[in-house]
Parts: C-alpha cells; structure tokens; sequence
C-alpha cells in the first residue's frame, strides 16, 4: 500500500513540474507577440530602405545622364567656338 501510495505521489508531483501553468502560456503567446512585432518593424525598416536605395539609384542615373549629357554640350560649344575663332582669324587676314 506504500508503495502505490508512493508511485502515486510520485506521478502526481511529476504531473505538476511538467506542466506549464497559464500564466507560463500566457508569458510565452506575450513573447511569441512581441518576436512577431519586432519581425514586422524589421520587415518595414527593409522595405523602406530597398524603396530608399532604388530611389538612390534612380537618382544616380539621373546625374549620370545629365553629366553626360552637359560634357556633350560642352564638347559641341567647344567646337563652335573653334570654328567662330577660325572664322574670326580667317576674315582678320583678308
């Protein structure tokens, strides 16, 4: 009888240990919301900055088109300008 009464005992405290009570669940649905809360932050925060560096990007190649773009202007005034100066110094010789 001592013996059953024992094991039961025994059973019942491992039982209680290896349970987890509500406010264990609870504790760990908080840590499980709070995990998921800073996921989608960080979710955002990557979203914003892809958004950011495609901006950035476009913005680059903007600058890099305009810059093309005045070197070629500069290049033909130059060359009007040569042939303005090559005008000019022909009609002086005369």
């Amino acid at each position: 009888m001592k013996k059953i009464l024992l094991v039961i005992s025994i059973m019942f405290v491992i039982g209680l240990v290896g349970c987890a009570t509500t406010a264990d669940i609870e504790k760990l649905k908080a840590q499980e919301m709070e995990i998921n809360a800073k996921a989608d932050q960080a979710l955002q925060e990557s979203q914003d900055a892809k958004a950011a560096a495609m901006k950035a990007s476009d913005a680059a190649a903007n600058a890099e088109n305009a810059l093309k773009l005045a070197e070629e202007r500069a290049q033909k005034a130059e060359e009007r300008a040569q042939k303005s100066e090559a005008m000019f110094e022909k009609s002086m010789k005369k």
